[in-house]
């Protein structure tokens, strides 16, 4: 696991490095730098705006006696939506814009469900009571 989290590392950033290196040979080095700016600002309206929709649902949730477990897991795709969004590149400025867009992230609300659900009935996650 910590290796396939450690290549993810190293090999994203090198295919983002190399996309914005063609790019900038294709459309010069201005344009590209203003791409890459611009889509962070739309980025980060985007997060605030879908940040906060997450957090009144939420509270809704719980304000009407209800476990949260949807509306949870939409905070953590936008978290990583956003956190993806900051990290220059294009490769992951778009997997950021597909996860703050609620339809997209619904698909990736319901894989990441269904992935968590087998882990926890395999095994792979241990939930511990204290007394």
């Amino acid at each position: 696991m910590y290796y396939k989290i450690l290549a993810l590392f190293i090999v994203v950033p090198l295919i983002e490095l190399y996309i914005l290196i063609v790019l900038g040979k294709n459309i010069g080095v201005l344009p590209t730098i203003l791409i890459v700016v611009g889509a962070g600002i739309v980025g980060v309206s985007m997060l605030k705006r879908e940040g906060f929709k997450v957090i009144r649902e939420f509270k809704n949730a719980l304000n009407e006696g209800r476990v949260p477990g949807d509306e949870l897991l939409n905070g953590i795709l936008v978290l990583v939506g956003g956190v993806l969004l900051i990290t220059p590149g294009l490769i992951t400025d778009a997997m950021g814009f597909l996860l703050l867009i609620p339809a997209t992230r619904n698909t990736a609300k319901r894989w990441l469900k269904s992935y968590l659900l087998y882990l926890i009935r395999g095994g792979g996650i241990r939930f511990f009571f204290r007394r």
